[in-house]
C-alpha cells in the first residue's frame, strides 16, 4: 500500500513528464485568454445595461467598426496628399510651351478646367527648366507653390493663389472659370519674366 508522501512524490514525477508541460499554455495563448474573458465580461455588461441587450448592443458593435474602417480609409497617406493639393506632374514629355498651347485651345473651347491643368503645368515645366525647382514626381501644386516661393519670394503670393486654385477645381467643389483661367495665365507670365536670385528649391 503506497503511503500519503509516497503518492504526492509519484504524482509530481508523473507531472514532470515532458508531454505535461508541453501541454501547458504558452504566455501569448494565456494573455489572449483573459483578453477575451475581459471583452465577453464587457460586452456581457454592456447588453444586460442596454434596453434589448444584445439586439441593441449588436448593431451599436457593426456601426462602430464601419466608422474605425472608414476612418482608416479616409485618413491612409494618399488621400491625405490629394486633400492638401491635385498632383501637377504629367507622364507626356511636354515642353512648357506645348502645355501652354494646349491650355489656351481648351479655354478656346471653354474647357476652364483643363486649360487650368495645362496651364499649372505649364508653370512647373517652366520653374523646372529655369532650375527654380528641382524636378521632382509627385509633387503637387501647394508643394510646387511653397517650393517656387523659396526662390521667388516676390511671387509667393500670386502661386500660392494659383495652386488654391487648381486644387479647388481639380478636387474641390468649385466650377473652372475663365477667371481662375486667367489667374493662373497671368501667374505664368510672372514666372517668365521673374529673375532667380538663389538655386534650385527641392
Amino acid at each position: 500500500m503506497i503511503g500519503r508522501d509516497e503518492g504526492s512524490r509519484l504524482a509530481r514525477d508523473e507531472l514532470a513528464e515532458p508531454e505535461y508541460g508541453n501541454a501547458e499554455p504558452s504566455l501569448i495563448e494565456i494573455i489572449y485568454t483573459r483578453i477575451m474573458e475581459w471583452l465577453a465580461e464587457v460586452l456581457n455588461g454592456a447588453s444586460r445595461a442596454l434596453p434589448g441587450g444584445w439586439w441593441t448592443l449588436a448593431p451599436l458593435l457593426v456601426t462602430a467598426a464601419l466608422l474605425v474602417i472608414a476612418l482608416i480609409v479616409y485618413n491612409r497617406p494618399t488621400r491625405r496628399a490629394r486633400r492638401r493639393g491635385a498632383l501637377v506632374d504629367t507622364d507626356a514629355p511636354l515642353t512648357a510651351r506645348d502645355h501652354r498651347d494646349r491650355a489656351e485651345e481648351h479655354a478656346r473651347n471653354g474647357t476652364y478646367g483643363e486649360a487650368i491643368r495645362e496651364r499649372l503645368r505649364a508653370i512647373s515645366r517652366e520653374l523646372e527648366d529655369r532650375a527654380v525647382v528641382t524636378p521632382r514626381p509627385g509633387r503637387t501644386a501647394t508643394e510646387l507653390a511653397m517650393a517656387a516661393g523659396h526662390a521667388l519670394p516676390e511671387h509667393r503670393d500670386a502661386l500660392n493663389a494659383a495652386a488654391g486654385v487648381f486644387n479647388e477645381v481639380c478636387y474641390g467643389e468649385r466650377a473652372a472659370t475663365a477667371a481662375g483661367y486667367h489667374l493662373l495665365r497671368d501667374v505664368d507670365e510672372q514666372v517668365q519674366r521673374a529673375e532667380v536670385n538663389m538655386g534650385p528649391t527641392p
